[in-house]
């Protein structure tokens, strides 16, 4: 097989891997809408700031004589705001307002992110004393017997001594389907608690809190590793502990091991309900614990979430609930897009002017760029509820220079292999040795920008960084599958092998150039000589280090030649 069909073969290889790239993620997100898949969408979702959305107002609620720091309303921003990132709601806003803290989230939120906003007390773990069915119950009647109560001081919190007998009657008369706590209510941490959990099936008499969420480091959903080491198909919620948390969660689980149920339950509560309330099945030490249970993948991950981001300083309560109109709106998108089109058609005519019809390979590459953009951020709008916003739009602005970039330096490269006298299809093939390794720590220092704007940075920087990154590594992929395969394919065609000066290569030209590239010059017969010095000059001027020190050497070559 020829050098020919072999180049051809391979660049067919890379282009029809492209298109198959692209029409998979078209046919996933057509074949999901016509299945019905509400989220499916080609039309990506718009951020706060050019849709609107919904804000919500948290207000902060302590004990009475006590105030509210402003170190507290600080961390409770940081854990508000990774309790909504964790839900993959993009471009939403969480500031403060005095000691009120305003989260604005785009569109219409889902139940799961709007609980994780509003269940925002301190996250408790608290024994089990008693537990039973949700609603009203005569204890020591129908086949139910009395709680063991007496006068005497409680040892330890799983003690029944806490039970008073008032407190045995509130829990005989709770009905869980009935509204019983004010909102933000603050509960005593040192007292026992009547409650109910979040599902309203069954209610509780908890001890006195024992561990708190600043004692949890960690809470990832995951699958139970079987005996064997074998991962099952169980969904269980593995939680760890800091060393102070470790230690005590041990000794707790030591005294709960002992006893009988109900006892041997430890409850999690939020805003005073409780979230699970497992039993203890064994000792547990080394800052490692396992919640098993009916679990799937999305309660566990829900109960995950509810543990790993519950740990507020301060109990909220919702001032206020509301949705609120875009703050930019439709003129400013459309600014942002107009914006882009100038930009692109800079780009273009720069093209078109300078490379001539090398322009239809930087149209081309710009256009695949642009469709595969727009399919990946819908795709991102469906399985990451992806919003894109100004700072986005700007930062796909700014990607089409990138990708010009791109372009250009592989252009020149092979502009530089042609002074030097190689043919076109050599000429493609170690222009491209050369500047793919440009294009690669150009775009790899876009790459670092990007990572380092959006994880120390949040709000609508997140946002610009996002799409910078998104988008360069788009252009190494486009680059790499069709940018080089299409100038192999285009130099074998007879129009750019002919050396016209409206390909863009000129090749023609510059066999005549003054300049030939590596310490070298060549100049052509038909040029006067007061021109060609000239010209020798402004192409020595023009040098690079590496070739002044190559036309150093090849001067002490000739030199010992002449002496021998």
């Amino acid at each position: 097989m020829s050098e020919k069909n072999t180049i051809t073969r391979t660049a067919l290889r890379s282009l029809t891997w492209l298109l198959v790239l692209m029409f998979s993620i078209v046919g996933i997100i057509a074949g999901n809408m016509a299945a019905g898949e509400k989220k499916a969408t080609f039309v990506p979702n718009l951020a706060l700031d050019l849709s609107g959305g919904t804000q919500i107002i948290l207000t902060p609620i302590v004990a009475k004589g006590q105030e509210v720091l402003p170190e507290q309303v600080a961390q409770a921003v940081s854990i508000i705001r990774q309790r909504v990132d964790s839900t993959g709601v993009s471009e939403s806003q969480i500031n403060t307002s005095g000691n009120n803290i305003v989260v604005s989230i785009p569109g219409v939120p889902d139940k799961n992110t709007l609980a994780l906003i509003k269940s925002s007390a301190k996250l408790e773990f608290r024994p089990v004393l008693a537990a039973s069915a949700g609603t009203k119950t005569v204890v020591g009647k129908e086949g139910s017997k009395p709680l063991k109560t007496s006068n005497a001081k409680p040892s330890t919190a799983s003690d029944l001594n806490y039970i008073s007998p008032a407190l045995q009657k509130k829990y005989e008369q709770l009905d869980c389907t009935k509204t019983f706590r004010k909102p933000g209510q603050v509960d005593p941490a040192n007292k026992p608690l009547v409650t109910c959990d979040r599902g309203l099936g069954e209610k509780y008499i908890l001890g006195p809190v024992e561990l708190t969420g600043s004692d949890l480091s960690d809470a990832q959903a995951g699958t139970v590793t079987g005996a064997n080491g074998v991962s099952t198909n169980e969904w269980a919620v593995n939680l760890t502990f800091n060393a102070a948390g470790g230690d005590k969660f041990g000794k707790i689980t030591q005294r709960l091991f002992a006893l009988k149920e109900p006892q041997n339950r430890f409850s999690v509560t939020i805003d005073g309900y409780v979230i699970t309330a497992p039993r203890t099945q064994s000792v547990i030490t080394g800052g490692t614990a396992q919640i098993t249970g009916s679990f799937d993948q999305k309660s566990s991950t829900v109960l995950a979430d509810q543990l790993k981001y519950g740990s507020l300083p301060i109990s909220f309560t919702v001032q206020s609930q509301e949705n609120i109109s875009a703050t930019l709106g439709s003129e400013q998108l459309q600014a942002g897009l107009l914006a882009g089109l100038i930009g692109l058609l800079l780009v273009v005519g720069y093209s078109v002017f300078q490379y001539k019809g090398l322009a239809v390979l930087t149209i081309g590459s710009l256009s695949i760029a642009a469709i595969f953009t727009y399919i990946m951020i819908a795709l991102l709008t469906w399985r990451q509820d992806y919003r894109l916003s100004l700072s986005g739009i700007a930062g796909l602005i700014v990607a089409i220079g990138i990708t010009a970039d791109s372009f250009i330096v592989y252009f020149e490269r092979v502009r530089d292999e042609l002074r030097e006298g190689k043919t076109l299809a050599v000429a493609v093939e170690s222009g491209w040795n050369r500047a793919k390794r440009t294009i690669l720590v150009s775009d790899a220092v876009s790459l670092l920008a990007a990572a380092t704007l959006f994880f120390l940075t949040v709000g609508n920087v997140k946002g610009f960084a996002f799409t910078l990154g998104l988008t360069t590594l788009i252009d190494l992929a486009i680059v790499w599958l069709f940018t080089y395969p299409a100038f192999r394919l285009m130099a074998q065609t007879k129009f750019f092998a002919s050396g016209s000066k409206w390909t863009g290569l000129e090749l023609k030209e510059a066999s005549s150039f003054g300049y030939a590239g590596r310490g070298q010059f060549r100049v052509a017969a038909e040029v006067s000589s007061g021109k060609a010095a000239k010209s020798s000059k402004e192409a020595q001027r023009r040098q690079t280090i590496a070739e002044r020190k190559a036309a150093g050497e090849n001067t002490v070559v000739n030199s010992q030649e002449e002496g021998n």
